[in-house]
């Protein structure tokens, strides 16, 4: 009798172990095969949040099949206590595995929302955004000029902890703009001694927290220009009249307010060497601009003859050669143009009516050009005086 107990005991000992045996195969299946998201989806983990908050967050949201074993996983894989605060995006198709390492290697929150506070030529911006977890993408929640009152909408997102913050420096920026814009940065802290010189400034998109220094942000913006510049200026064509990577950065910004189609910089470089090349002036409006603006603003208004004919450091109708220092801040690609200029016969060109320009080797093919300009800007002033039913006034 007990040899039958317990070889009925032994049997069910070994039926127990294979049912275990089963159950814990299959939750290292369920652990770390393929998870049921077909679309991708944001997940906001609290401060403070405990990994049950989060797990039954993360099953309502459909990002894994069952909260229980995603606690058991991740107790086991001793990663309970290392929740971390932000929003992060959950890819399609994500295990439990992957989302466990999501949630617990923090760093930059991956979607949730976003402000973007960006300097461009005309003026500065602030446009809060917020991720679309199913298309990647950003959708405008709000945006307002900066020199007006902020909205509600801003004024409640900007004070979410993890809230991602941003500064954008348009192409073409001059440094004036970008501490005149920053010093409007409410969510940035700290004084910017002086102006920075012209030309040093990358254009580009810097990531900022909160509270962060602005004269920081701007060493930092030096730094970025100082290094794409220095690379360039190693990898230059040869035969260039430069005598500096400093007259190089001149003719960049130069190329950045004369067009802003990318495919025409390196040709637009090129026209403006071929005038050098043969002792021209350059005569571009850009600097004469630059000459009676100093960077602070626009100008707002046409070139007058006057001005034109006015003697300046920077009138390149008036003067020889490059002017003494460059006109803005040019982007990485202006400066590829002047430093990789496209070998052209090309002296002049003109706007085109469509926002790029028409180029000639030939005086007589440029004033043909210019009337075929000048015929467009006509009819376009034509049009706008029907549609106002007055007359544009005369620069």
């Amino acid at each position: 009798m007990w040899r039958s107990v317990a070889s009925n005991a032994l049997t069910l000992f070994v039926v127990l172990l294979a049912v275990v045996a089963a159950v814990l195969a299959w939750g290292r299946k369920e652990f770390t095969g393929p998870g049921p998201l077909a679309e991708a989806v944001c997940i906001r983990v609290e401060r403070g949040a405990s990994l049950a908050q989060i797990s039954r967050v993360l099953e309502e949201k459909g990002a894994v099949t069952d909260a229980r074993i995603f606690r058991i996983g991740a107790e086991y894989a001793d990663r309970s206590a290392d929740l971390k605060f932000g929003s992060y995006l959950v890819p399609p198709g994500a295990s439990m595995s992957q989302v466990l390492e999501i949630v617990t290697a923090g760093g930059q929150s991956t979607c949730g929302r976003e402000v973007n506070f960006r300097i461009g030529v005309t003026g500065a911006d602030i446009v809060l955004r917020e991720l679309d977890p199913a298309t990647e993408s950003y959708i405008e929640v709000v945006k307002f000029d900066v020199t007006q009152p902020a909205p509600a909408a801003y004024v409640d997102a900007a004070g979410e902890d993890d809230l991602r913050w941003r500064v954008t420096l348009a192409e073409g920026v001059t440094s004036w703009q970008v501490v005149d814009s920053l010093r409007r940065a409410d969510f940035l802290n700290g004084e910017i001694a002086a102006v920075p010189a012209e030309g040093t400034l990358a254009p580009d998109s810097y990531e900022v927290t909160r509270g962060a220094d602005r004269a920081a942000l701007i060493a930092e913006m030096e730094a970025r220009q100082t290094r794409i510049l220095a690379d360039l200026w190693a990898a230059r064509a040869g035969g260039l009249p430069y005598a500096s990577a400093q007259e190089a950065l001149i003719m960049a910004s130069i190329v950045e307010k004369e067009t802003g189609i990318a495919e025409e910089r390196r040709l637009v470089a090129g026209v403006f060497l071929n005038r050098l090349a043969q002792g021209m002036r350059l005569q571009t409006d850009p600097t004469v601009i630059y000459g009676i603006t100093r960077g602070e603003g626009t100008l707002g208004r046409g070139l007058r003859q006057s001005e034109l004919q006015r003697e300046t450091p920077y009138n390149t109708y008036v003067i020889d050669g490059l002017p003494p220092t460059p006109i803005a801040n040019p982007g990485r690609l202006s400066i590829e143009a002047a430093l990789n200029p496209e070998a052209t016969d090309y002296l002049f060109f003109v706007a085109d009516g469509t926002g790029g320009h028409v180029f000639a080797a030939t005086l007589a093919e440029h004033n043909a050009n210019v009337a075929k300009w000048r015929a467009i800007e006509a009819q376009r002033a034509a049009e706008g005086e029907a549609a106002d039913g007055a007359a544009a006034p005369e620069e």
